[in-house]
């Protein structure tokens, strides 16, 4: 299998920067007249797949909301996965796993290992016990040509109490940990690499702030914060400055609160929305 970070640009150049979320909150379950449990969570993500499957450069189903309906809830996410799959689409599982020895290389083997029933083609990573604590999924990713992507500065409010803290030399947790995403991608032999990073699209200022260089670390930036939360041509001008072209625009609610049947109409105005602000930038 080719390396992600290839097969990510291949599906952003065919199909456009755009990544919807798979998020069955109960909101959304009742707005699409479907009930909170098991058989409305199926109807909901499989329509999502079907309605978007071979549309979108991604899709990026939230694993905390089908886990929340038990053993029978990961069955349908191990559905969705590969009803995705079957569609030629990828998919980046959001999980945010961040743990040491054995149990990272558990978590790697769960959801990167080929053959795993919930091996997706990312998934999302948390940092904070130290980039290094990553190694084993960045190492198995790596091996089975799927990709990760780390967190690196997020727009909730907490965030920069941690992500902007300095360590002894100076420099920011955010910082440190792009700069540690940029020696892995090294690797790659071109273009973008298949360790991804997770930037905020309404993280303002602090990329500058803090003296990141997105576009130096050869990493796909998934960036959630189009749609609902309200980022556009200015976020992308204050954010992405220079790595416009790794920006994958990350959106949920923009796109699935359109229903059944107005999905594919959805994610075509949000990724006009997106290529008009990329183009802008890069013009």
């Amino acid at each position: 299998m080719k390396p992600f970070g290839e097969r990510l640009a291949a599906a952003m150049g065919e199909r456009g920067p755009l990544c919807v979320g798979i998020d069955p909150h109960p909101a959304l379950l009742d707005a699409w007249s479907m009930r909170d449990d098991v058989a409305g969570l199926r109807s909901f993500a499989l329509r999502t797949v079907d309605e978007l499957g071979g549309r979108v450069a991604a899709l990026k189903p939230q694993s905390a909301l089908f886990e929340r309906h038990g053993s029978a809830g990961i069955a349908v996410l191990e559905e969705v996965l590969a009803a995705a799959r079957a569609s030629d689409t990828l998919t980046i599982l959001d999980v945010k796993r961040g743990d040491v020895g054995s149990t990272m290389t558990g978590y790697a083997q769960a959801y990167l290992a080929d053959g795993a029933p919930l091996a997706a083609d990312a998934i999302t990573l948390s940092p904070y016990l130290g980039l290094g604590s990553l190694e084993p999924a960045i190492e198995l990713a790596h091996n089975t040509g799927r990709g990760v992507f780390v967190l690196a500065l997020t727009s909730n409010p907490e965030g920069p109490t941690v992500q902007h803290a300095t360590g002894p030399g100076g420099r920011s947790v955010a910082a440190q940990v792009v700069d540690g995403v940029a020696h892995l991608n090294a690797r790659a032999s071109a273009g973008l690499g298949s360790v991804g990073l997770v930037v905020g699209a309404t993280t303002g200022t602090a990329v500058r702030r803090l003296g990141i260089d997105l576009a130096g670390s050869s990493a796909p930036l998934l960036a959630p914060g189009f749609g609902a939360q309200g980022a556009g041509r200015a976020e992308i001008a204050t954010v992405f400055a220079g790595a416009e072209h790794a920006v994958l625009a990350s959106t949920s609610r923009g796109v699935l609160s359109a229903g059944a049947g107005g999905l594919a109409r959805a994610a075509e105005q949000a990724l006009a929305t997106v290529r008009a602000a990329l183009a802008t930038e890069l013009a």
